[in-house]
């Protein structure tokens, strides 16, 4: 008997301490605070891992919209009301790359937000206006094709440099509007543990993010865009019965066909921009809880990765970017009226009548 109470005694205590291990091993964000967040586990081999594929991302991002920034600010030719639009939205990817991604990263990483409640303020408000800009510059490419595809007439006098730059400034300042409005709304909340940074929406911020974040801006952009490919077929199905017949193309239907693969390419990187955005908000319809934190993760990172792809096709669509790339990098930017070089020539000799742009916008062929 004596000896069967031992080694009970001895399972007793070996259990014990199993349990107080786990205990031990149990980790918070805060160990002085009861509410505190549970901090998950990671080996070194996946910090490692982690910090280097972030930190690669993050300064590629900024790198590639860097250079877009830098070849509209400074070569002249590129100053027009679209590229304004395309600046904008390098503008808006940059600060993704710049702020979003490695803050995100983090709290990714560590699982837990170190940073204080004000900062998770001002970062949930950044991340928010760079989302919601980068989809209204998208809008407000869509607009600015369709006019100069459908009404190529009025474009010159309708979408002008100035009025440009305000409507794209009040977009900013409406983004920003908005996004503090929200953020400002749920900072309230008392749930949850600390040592976290989520916007957690109502029921009815979510019906109104829905509509004014998603469902309007993608109806403008996808009906804007199917009435300008309807519009582009047309034009180029007349262009072509034109030379087949062996009549001489007027400049102005050559002006028109360099709109159309103006609007063909944009539209290319508009419908990459909604693939990356539409799963996203399909899946934030259903209930928070039935979505799988990964695969949360996974679509929240689809959106930042689109930030590096615009410049990305840019560079393979357009041969300006190309051009202005071996300027800047080359430092030939820094030479004397280098903001004034045509870059849209291939041969030096070419006038400037014969190049393939409409109001300063470069296409490919």
């Amino acid at each position: 008997m004596k000896g069967q109470k031992g080694e009970q005694n001895k399972l007793l205590t070996g259990g014990d301490s199993l349990m107080a291990y786990e205990y031990q091993e149990t980790q918070y964000c805060f160990s002085a605070i009861n509410s505190s967040c549970v901090k998950e586990k990671r080996s070194s081999y996946e910090y490692y891992i982690m910090y280097v594929f972030f930190s690669l991302l993050s300064a590629w991002t900024v790198f590639l919209n860097l250079l877009v920034i830098i070849s509209i600010s400074h070569f002249k030719k590129l100053h027009t009301p679209t590229n304004m639009i395309i600046l904008s939205l390098a503008v808006a990817d940059m600060l993704m790359g710049l702020i979003v991604m490695p803050v995100d990263a983090i709290k990714l990483i560590e699982t837990c937000w170190y940073f204080g409640e004000s900062l998770c303020d001002l970062f949930l408000t950044i991340m928010g206006l760079v989302l919601s800009t980068s989809l209204g510059n998208l809008v407000l490419i869509a607009v600015d094709r369709y006019v100069a595809v459908c009404h190529p007439l009025v474009y010159p006098l309708k979408i002008t440099m100035t009025k440009m730059l305000i409507i794209v400034s009040c977009c900013w300042l409406f983004s920003s509007a908005y996004n503090i409005t929200i953020v400002k709304s749920t900072s309230q909340r008392t749930d949850g543990c600390y040592g976290e940074c989520n916007a957690i929406l109502t029921y009815e911020w979510r019906a109104t993010d829905l509509i004014f974040s998603f469902l309007l801006p993608c109806t403008i952009i996808i009906t804007l865009h199917l009435r300008i490919f309807y519009v582009v077929h047309q034009q180029v199905k007349v262009i072509n019965s034109q030379m087949k017949r062996g009549k001489s193309v007027m400049e102005g239907s050559v002006k028109r066909k360099s709109e159309s693969k103006a609007a063909l390419t944009l539209g290319i990187i508009v419908a990459i921009h909604l693939l990356c955005w539409i799963p996203y908000y399909i899946l934030t319809l259903t209930d928070s809880i039935a979505i799988p934190p990964t695969v949360l993760y996974c679509l929240i990172w689809v959106l930042y990765i689109n930030s590096c792809l615009n410049p990305i096709l840019y560079a393979f669509f357009y041969p300006w970017f190309r051009k202005s790339f071996k300027h800047i990098l080359t430092l030939k930017i820094f030479q004397l009226a280098s903001s004034h070089v045509n870059i849209f020539t291939k041969k030096p000799a070419m006038p400037l009548e014969d190049q393939d742009t409409q109001y300063g916008f470069p296409v490919i062929h």
